[in-house]
């Protein structure tokens, strides 16, 4: 059985995933999600005590997705939302995993693109420096604006109710600040590398806070030419494409696309 890593970004839980996994392990996949380390309790825990994602680094982070991911019998599909597709970059170019796709993805060190839309929608964090060493959370109008801005206002309620967590504002300023600062910083990653596996991609036509501008620029920092780096846009889409209505037409081309280029035979009924 093979297995596929699920990331998930800022301001929700491995719950964002949940639809994904119930049809990844129907496909005959093993399928897992994990939580950023300290984080694994439920959405209302986190909501109630935010105080575990205020102790959240980026570099624990990626240490415990290596973990994760190093502890398989062989290397894993990995696929990563927003901020998880960042750890999904950053992974792969560690020599992790068998193939990778990011969606909606956050960029890597040194991507410098800096949307009007992107900004407004981290603005609830980076308003106050104050921040950094908080969890902030997003009222549901930021919410709508930042993760939802294409779906109907009843179902972007109960998303934000199932979903919407505080997100770690000292990560969210590192990021913000990290073409600032010299040296690599922890989401650095070597876009000569020879050695790193097919990636994906994947982009909502209509979101805010991660627009389609963030990864083809992103994508266009990948200079090896023995490696392969694609990108898709899905009109119409916003950010938070796990949750969105056509999920399933996503998450089944993208599973294909890795399960192709990992060299991996589709288990029956895939």
């Amino acid at each position: 059985m093979k297995t596929i890593v699920l990331i998930h970004g800022f301001w929700v839980t491995p719950r964002s995933w949940e639809h994904w996994v119930d049809r990844y392990e129907r496909a005959g996949h093993r399928v897992i999600a994990p939580a950023y380390p300290g984080l694994e309790v439920e959405v209302e825990s986190l909501n109630a005590d935010p105080a575990p994602i205020e102790k959240l680094t980026g570099a624990a982070i990626i240490s415990h997705l290596e973990s994760v991911v190093g502890a398989l019998d062989e290397p894993p599909i990995i696929m990563g939302h927003s901020a998880g597709g960042t750890f999904t970059q950053v992974l792969l170019d560690r020599g992790f995993g068998a193939a990778g796709v990011a969606l909606n993805s956050a960029p890597t060190d040194g991507v410098r693109i800096v949307p009007p839309s992107q900004i407004r929608s981290t603005f609830p964090v980076l308003k106050s420096p104050a921040n950094r060493h908080r969890a902030v959370g997003l009222t549901f109008e930021q919410w709508r604006y930042a993760f939802t801005n294409t779906f109907g206002e009843e179902e972007a309620r109960e998303l934000y109710r199932r979903y919407h967590v505080p997100a770690s504002g000292r990560i969210v300023w590192d990021s913000a600040l990290a073409n600032f600062k010299p040296g690599p910083q922890d989401t650095h990653v070597d876009y000569r590398n020879d050695d790193r596996a097919p990636l994906l991609f994947v982009s909502g036509g209509e979101d805010h806070i991660m627009p389609p501008s963030v990864q083809r620029s992103n994508a266009k920092h990948y200079k090896s030419p023995a490696t392969l780096t694609e990108v898709e846009v899905y009109a119409g889409r916003a950010h938070l494409l796990p949750a969105q209505q056509g999920w399933e037409e996503i998450a089944d081309h993208v599973l294909d696309w890795a399960v192709r280029h990992a060299g991996w035979r589709s288990p029956s009924g895939a």
